[in-house]
């Protein structure tokens, strides 16, 4: 077999279920890397009914042949790492001796925390509607050229006066324009002598990791984080997260040449949905901690467990958006799409997708550039009759009710990708490939 390199992204706001595809997978790649994002991020797996919730790890931790490579495009926050390891060697899995991490990660320390907690609330009803973990000032600091990387804990004479000064730096915001506690330098120097100990002996020199393997000719995978429709620059900006999540990102954030990404597989949900703030031109509005609006909207949360692993807040939840899934096919180039929890509208009546906006009284059938534009735009919609079946666990494409085959196809027809997986469940088992990306 062909040596491949497959990039998982997702295509809408994220919460699409790479994680368990990037799973899936893995049984054939000799490592997994996750080029951007940070511990905003969660990727639920669920193998034979046991449930495992990853936040920062890549998602091929559960596979013990495989490798996990953390790239220089993820900011990792020491605290969440110590957490998420120790949580999965309790259960028995050799973590540390896999897990590698790039040197070149921008860490994510307390002062990064406080910084986005006290910006949303400065924000009030104009919040950007962050997971408040700190993900977008360590990208700033990155970007600003001031941020402490993995590798600077190698040097702890070195790191305690790059932390000082970088401390002093964001305590005057803290504390002068936001009015909130500083954060203490000596409280934080004890943590980051322990992190220090933790993460150096995982350091790794990621891109000549993977240059090692291609030359040897075994397959990797590159997962994201997030999904197409919040990366910084091809999102509804500005409600978007602070890094790169399109296929693109996968060249920078992990050190690979972008001819050596072989297949790009988007990983899409059969309705959408959008957890905090920003544009959703489908959504179907419903709250479910008053019990009003919309009773699709309703049921589609309910049935879908629809709530962020990483928060725990709920997702909103709308149709399906062929404008969007068409922007997300265009800037990833997609191969193919992985279509998730079709089980979830088993027992719709009626489905509906959208096919194009009006903005203006024009008939657009791409998304506009900004979150101001899309408050122009209306939904034009195409209605499909509900299978009223089940799918779960179907273990051929045939076997599918006529209906939800018809709506695939509508979907494929309307996007320009072919659905090359299909999930029916959350468990692992409950996929079906209908053509192998490996092939």
């Amino acid at each position: 077999m062909t040596k491949r390199n497959i990039v998982v992204v997702g295509t809408q706001w994220g919460d699409e279920g790479k994680g368990k595809i990037v799973d899936l997978l893995t049984d054939r790649v000799a490592a997994v890397v996750r080029f951007q994002g940070g511990h905003n991020a969660g990727h639920t797996l669920v193998i034979d009914g046991k449930t495992t919730v990853l936040h920062l790890i890549p998602s091929g931790i559960l596979r013990e042949e495989v490798e996990c490579f953390i790239g220089n495009g993820v900011v990792l926050a020491p605290d969440a790492l110590e957490k998420e390891m120790n949580q999965l060697e309790a259960t028995g899995l050799k973590v540390q001796q896999r897990l590698k991490i790039s040197d070149a990660c921008p860490l994510i320390l307390d002062y990064h925390v406080a910084l986005d907690v006290a910006r949303e609330l400065a924000r009030g009803n104009k919040a950007i509607g962050t997971t408040g973990r700190g993900i977008g000032p360590a990208y700033e600091d990155k970007v600003a050229r001031r941020g402490l990387r993995a590798g600077d804990f190698k040097n702890m004479v070195q790191f305690k006066a790059k932390l000082a000064e970088t401390l002093a730096y964001h305590n005057y915001m803290i504390e002068h324009y936001y009015k909130a506690e500083p954060v203490s330098f000596d409280l934080l120097w004890e943590k980051c002598e322990r992190y220090s100990k933790l993460i150096v002996p995982m350091l790794a020199d990621i891109p000549n990791l993977i240059a090692a393997y291609n030359a040897e000719g075994k397959n990797l995978m590159f997962e994201g984080a997030q999904g197409t429709l919040l990366d910084i620059d091809h999102g509804t900006y500005p409600y978007v997260t602070s890094s790169n999540t399109t296929a693109g990102g996968a060249s920078g954030g992990a050190g690979i040449g972008p001819n050596q990404l072989d297949y790009i597989l988007g990983i899409t949900k059969a309705y959408a949905t959008r957890v905090g703030s920003g544009p959703f031109p489908t959504e179907l509005d419903y709250n479910c901690d008053t019990d009003i609006g919309d009773p699709i909207g309703k049921e589609l949360g309910n049935r879908g467990h629809e709530f962020g692993a990483t928060t725990g807040r709920q997702r909103r939840c709308g149709w399906f958006d062929a404008v969007a899934l068409r922007r997300s096919a265009q800037i990833n180039g997609l191969n193919g799409m992985c279509l998730t929890k079709l089980d979830v509208m088993d027992e719709l009546t009626e489905i509906k997708i959208c096919v194009s906006y009006t903005q203006n009284g024009e008939v657009i059938m791409l998304p506009p550039a900004s979150a101001d534009e899309y408050e122009l735009c209306t939904p034009n919609y195409v209605t499909m009759p509900g299978w009223n079946t089940s799918t779960v666990g179907t273990d051929s494409f045939d076997a599918l009710p006529i209906e939800a085959i018809e709506y695939i196809r509508f979907l494929e027809k309307e996007v320009g990708v072919p659905v090359s997986i299909l999930s029916t469940g959350p468990d692992r088992s409950e996929t079906l490939v209908i053509t192998d990306p490996f092939v």
